[in-house]
């Protein structure tokens, strides 16, 4: 699951830097503000990577995937975008949760015949 959500917030870290390039040329926002919320959900979505692994983290991840498809109200196609990502961060976890439980019992099927391949040679 962890590589999966990772790719997929990799993703997500582009299409917000590009979205905030967008986002400048509406004359309502100020450049600070930009790129202080983009900023925010850039290292967000680089610092949810490397926490995967730890409770908690997909939840924000679906945080993330919200504030995503929000910021449509900023960037129109972000609606369309976020709903993407949306779809995508879901796929990860959902897949990536049963590949894992795939490789684990491929793990735990390896170590039983290695332990009675060890167990007929003894």
């Amino acid at each position: 699951m962890r590589t999966l959500c990772a790719s997929t917030l990799i993703g997500e870290f582009f299409v917000i830097g590009f979205a905030g390039l967008v986002a400048m040329k509406n004359p309502e926002l100020t450049q600070a503000t930009v790129w202080t919320v983009c900023g925010i959900a850039m290292l967000l979505s680089v610092l949810l990577c490397g926490m995967l692994s730890r409770p908690g983290a997909v939840q924000i991840g679906w945080a993330l995937q919200i504030g995503l498809i929000l910021s449509g109200f900023v960037v129109p196609m972000m609606f369309f975008l976020g709903a993407v990502f949306a779809g995508l961060w879901w796929c990860s976890v959902h897949y990536g949760a049963k590949i894992d439980a795939a490789k684990a019992r491929w793990a735990a099927q390896s170590e039983a015949q290695s332990e009675a391949q060890s167990e007929a040679r003894a």
